[in-house]
């Protein structure tokens, strides 16, 4: 049974909820990457993606120095660096989400694995297409 830390990407950057979401967009560009996991005091309290800047800050006319935690998602879904792929391909489909955080058995972030993470991995491409098959879905 494949583990997701085999597959994860463990070139984790987050960000600080008191950084301006003008940073984070920022450090979205210069990563090239859509979401920044949010970190106080070295506890992961939630995330910020480029969907968040554009429906809960730009379309309600919020300006570049919103606060990261007035416009992140709060209550994070992570999952476990010895969790099986299978187990991560279900929580990313139960919960509807392309990315997820994950976690030491100290609770700290050491990765983040993406959907497309899940394809790569052959033996697991079925996993892969069932979870982006109900990540799909419309609500």
């Amino acid at each position: 049974m494949q583990k997701v830390k085999e597959l994860m990407n463990c070139d984790v950057q987050v960000t600080s909820p008191d950084k301006t979401i003008q940073e984070a967009a920022q450090q979205m560009q210069e990563g090239n990457f859509g979401m920044l996991p949010v970190e106080a005091h070295g506890q992961l309290i939630g995330a910020i993606s480029d969907r968040d800047i554009v429906v809960r800050a730009v379309a309600k006319g919020r300006g570049p120095d919103t606060e990261v935690r007035e416009i992140m998602s709060k209550g994070i879904v992570s999952a476990f660096e010895d969790d099986s792929v299978a187990k991560v391909a279900k929580i990313m489909s139960d919960n509807q989400i392309r990315r997820l955080p994950i976690l030491n058995a100290n609770k700290h972030l050491v990765g983040i694995v993406a959907l497309g993470d899940l394809a790569i991995a052959t033996s697991e491409i079925s996993v892969a297409s069932s979870a982006l098959s109900e990540i799909s879905k419309p609500t």
